[in-house]
């Protein structure tokens, strides 16, 4: 006996095209027998696929009932981001296009590298031979992982000063808890500086604390901190200065936030992390305009439509009465009540995911608090992407900083 099944295919000139295949209850031969495995790989199975037949023994309802949902690889929301992100790197192993959601991070979210005895001087020499021993914290962008923020915190070690890494993954963020999971981890991070700044080094000098955010996800954090230590006013008085990189954009806006899950999810494919102008040497500016080809057509469309689901989706969840309050409180002590140390901008006018006038404004309003305010406009480079873009030009501006914030303790 043979049945029928109708099969659509989705035509590019036409709206649907069908044809009818034969099914029967014998089996069928599978050439190439395969199948795809939780880590993305492909394992082999009996070549023989069994179609079974209407007669096959059914569950009762009850048993349907109580039967456990499958657990799904993709992460909460995933229903729009099926569609929208999996296309466009066809060629990619499934778990390459997964490990933004479904791995942690190689070497976890906090990682603290406490041995700087041999590094290059000390953060004693690097401040004049006086004052007390420093430890950055960097927060790293959304997606940003442990590899990512090393070569910042290098920059830092070769100079003797601590550092500490934080990182966030993707899937942290679009929980279904809404943020709880990251608070708690920065919760933690809290009560490890908490920790560290209570004792002090073995010469007798205090432990003080210099932050280091990246994009708005590093800024946020940064804020949860102060919240944190609201009740502390002994460690916000060991924090000696704070350095945003891409930063900051102090409105809740769905544009902004589409913008940077969309540059997080693409990571390099994403136009949001290219730079408009493709720079030369230090100090230099090469005129040329990246030129879009044929082969960049398509991933920019694809683009586009996750920039407008995201955007539509965001447009929601961050009017949410509890998302908005958390969002809005972190807001205003980063704007009205953070610490009386120094403060760098380190941005660029060729962010396509922070617009600039949103860093020049929120400076300006920290100027008539009458904030100790740096700033540095690299003009030319992406978002996240200075330091790998003009190297010399980021460090220089750092020490510089720092020097003023070892200056500003004394």
């Amino acid at each position: 006996m043979e049945a029928s099944v109708s099969v659509r295919f989705l035509g590019s000139t036409a709206a649907f095209h069908r044809c009818r295949l034969p099914l029967s209850r014998r089996f069928i031969q599978n050439p190439n027998p395969r199948i795809l495995t939780r880590n993305g790989g492909l394992s082999p199975i009996s070549p023989l696929l069994h179609f079974p037949s209407s007669n096959a023994p059914s569950l009762p309802r009850t048993a349907l009932r109580s039967a456990p949902l499958p657990s799904s690889p993709l992460p909460p929301f995933g229903f729009f981001l099926s569609f929208s992100f999996f296309p466009i790197f066809p060629s990619a192993p499934p778990q390459e296009r997964l490990d933004c959601f479904n791995s942690e991070p190689e070497e976890g979210f906090l990682q603290w590298d406490r041995s700087w005895e041999g590094l290059d001087g000390g953060s004693l020499r690097f401040c004049g031979g006086k004052g007390a021993s420093w430890t950055v914290v960097l927060l790293g962008w959304l997606g940003a992982e442990q590899r990512h923020l090393k070569k910042y915190a290098e920059m830092y070690n070769s100079k003797g000063i601590r550092s500490v890494r934080f990182v966030v993954p993707v899937k942290d963020v679009v929980g279904f808890d809404l943020g709880r999971k990251i608070e708690g981890r920065i919760a933690g991070l809290t009560r490890e500086l908490v920790s560290w700044c209570s004792e002090r080094e073995e010469d007798g000098r205090e432990r003080h604390l210099l932050f280091h955010t990246f994009s708005n996800t590093g800024w946020l954090a940064y804020g949860q901190i102060l919240e944190n230590l609201r009740s502390r006013t002994d460690i916000i008085e060991k924090i000696g200065g704070c350095i945003i990189d891409s930063g900051p954009a102090p409105e809740i806006s769905p544009q902004v936030w589409a913008a940077g899950f969309c540059a997080a999810l693409l990571k390099k494919d994403s136009s949001l992390t290219h730079s408009s102008v493709k720079p030369m040497e230090e100090g230099k500016m090469n005129g040329d305009f990246n030129r879009l080809n044929t082969k960049d057509i398509r991933p920019r469309l694809i683009e586009m439509i996750l920039l407008s689901i995201l955007a539509k989706f965001f447009s929601i969840l961050l009017m949410l009465p509890d998302v908005n309050r958390r969002l809005s409180k972190v807001i205003s002590i980063l704007s009205k009540d953070q610490p009386l140390c120094p403060q760098l901008y380190l941005y660029s006018s060729a962010d396509k995911v922070i617009p600039v006038h949103l860093v020049e404004s929120f400076v300006m309003e920290q100027k008539a608090l009458g904030r100790n305010v740096y700033t540095h406009d690299f003009g030319s480079s992406s978002h996240v992407n200075h330091f790998r873009s003009y190297p010399h030009i980021y460090s220089a501006k750092v020490y510089e900083f720092i020097k003023e914030c070892c200056s500003a303790r004394v």
